[in-house]
């Protein structure tokens, strides 16, 4: 089995959960192939209980499986041989069998496909707990992927469930420092599989098996043979009915449509209607709302937030007949663009705080003038300035003065502010005084503290 990577935080929450002498339900959510499946595995090592992984099955064969889990657990033979045709019915009988003070770990992984196919199901698990779950010793744990089901019908105000977990947690993907670990790449290599696909564990473990960036994408992108080839059909039609507007959205915000009449233009609706689902996609965290730092709040852009999601936009779904054919070519110019604004949010969200621990952090814009990194802090009045270039060779003089001519036009307490300027870049011809200069190898530096004095 490949080593388990982080999820620290998580396991340490569910082994706190399991020393409890109370009766435990916790919900586990996250996107597809995110890791749940292989945390719930190693937090039940050397646990004694019932683990089931559900299918997107009729409700009767999802009925025959657990009931099958359940009576090779306790040895029941007149469970093994009774047929229950309903989810009320087995939890009923469950009552019978499950003891009360002893601790039982009952899993139902993948539960989100019980309550596509029987509704009911949540209100059955709700009576369960009610009645008789909630006085014993037993730790039930649910997880799912289709994460609109989750919301809506185990985790929301209006689910039968609400205020009877213990505890949730949503399994968000890998950061870039532990996504490294999956990859046996130069460092800058392993930046553009990130840029590419994030920290999902299912999506890094296909990216490990390459030595250069650009052989993984030749072969699992831009192949009709390709692990990624067709994968954001089945993200998204497991989440959405009308899947060709989704589509559509999504191909306008990746061709540079950030604000919703834009995307509403392009897809071919009205714009009130574009919105229900942009929220959708907000959700979902597939899609990002940015609003600028320190500018007019209700002047938002929309960007796809999901790298995997926005890097098969850009190259995949717009080539696909090309890629069909076995003849599509990717032009390296093109990708530079495109992981130029990537680096940007990556260097935001992840690097930038590794500097500073400003917790105000942002873009900034205004008319045609924008900033990479704005960061304030309102006690001190200090304030950053960044700017990031996926570029080698880069003449920080030249883009210092620039920044500078930017950051004049802030306004944030103009004649007290305290001003500091980071460039951050591919490998710089020129560094400057007076400005923190972070290329590729101190990036990888801080990222890893393998050094406790960079360059800068």
């Amino acid at each position: 089995m490949i080593r388990f990577v982080n999820r620290e935080e998580e396991i340490k929450v569910l082994e706190e959960a399991a020393k409890s002498s109370n009766a435990e339900l916790i919900v586990i959510y996250g996107r597809r192939r995110v890791g749940k499946t292989r945390l719930i595995v190693e937090f039940l090592k050397g646990k004694d209980g019932i683990f089931y992984i559900a299918e997107d099955a009729s409700k009767r064969v999802q009925i025959r499986e657990i009931k099958e889990k359940i009576a090779e657990y306790f040895n029941d033979k007149f469970l093994r041989n009774v047929e229950i045709g309903e989810w009320e019915e087995l939890f009923e009988y469950l009552k019978k069998i499950l003891p009360r003070d002893r601790r039982i770990y009952f899993v139902i992984d993948e539960f989100s496909y019980l309550v596509k196919n029987s509704p009911e199901i949540v209100s059955v698990l709700q009576k369960f707990w009610d009645t008789f779950a909630s006085s014993t010793k037993i730790f039930i744990l649910l997880s799912g992927s289709l994460l609109g089901l989750m919301s809506e019908r185990v985790l929301s105000h209006s689910s039968p469930l609400y205020g009877r977990r213990t505890r949730d947690i949503l399994l968000n993907p890998l950061n870039l420092r532990n996504s490294c670990e999956f990859l046996r790449m130069r460092f800058e290599d392993k930046l553009r599989v990130y840029m590419s696909i994030g920290g999902v564990p299912e999506y890094l473990l296909r990216a490990s098996k390459y030595k250069t960036s650009n052989d993984f994408f030749r072969n699992e992108f831009f192949s009709k043979y390709g692990y990624f080839y067709r994968e954001p059909y089945f993200l998204l039609s497991q989440e959405f009915r009308e899947i060709k507007t989704y589509f559509a959205i999504l191909n306008a915000i990746s061709y540079g449509h950030t604000r919703g009449v834009e995307i509403a233009n392009f897809v071919g609706i009205n714009t009130r209607e574009i919105y229900p689902y942009l929220e959708n996609l907000l959700r979902l965290g597939l899609v990002t709302r940015e609003i600028s730092l320190l500018g007019n709040k209700k002047s938002g852009r929309y960007t796809i937030g999901d790298p995997f999601i926005d890097f098969w936009f850009n190259f995949v779904y717009e080539n696909r007949e090309s890629i069909e054919q076995n003849n599509f070519e990717i032009k390296e110019r093109n990708l530079n663009r495109y992981f130029g604004k990537r680096f940007e949010i990556i260097v935001r969200k992840e690097i930038f705080p590794l500097i500073s621990s400003f917790k105000q952090i942002g873009r900034w814009w205004y008319k045609d003038e924008e900033i990479d990194i704005v960061a304030i802090n309102d006690a001190t009045e200090e304030i950053w300035f960044g700017e990031c270039k996926w570029r080698d060779n880069v003449d920080a003089s030249r883009i210092l003065n620039r920044l500078q001519k930017k950051a004049k036009k802030v306004n944030w307490k103009n004649e007290k502010r305290m001003e500091y300027y980071v460039i951050f870049a591919k490998s710089f011809k020129k560094r400057v005084e007076n400005c923190i200069c972070v290329d590729l190898e101190d990036l990888r530096k801080l990222l890893f503290q393998d050094n406790k004095n960079p360059r800068y």
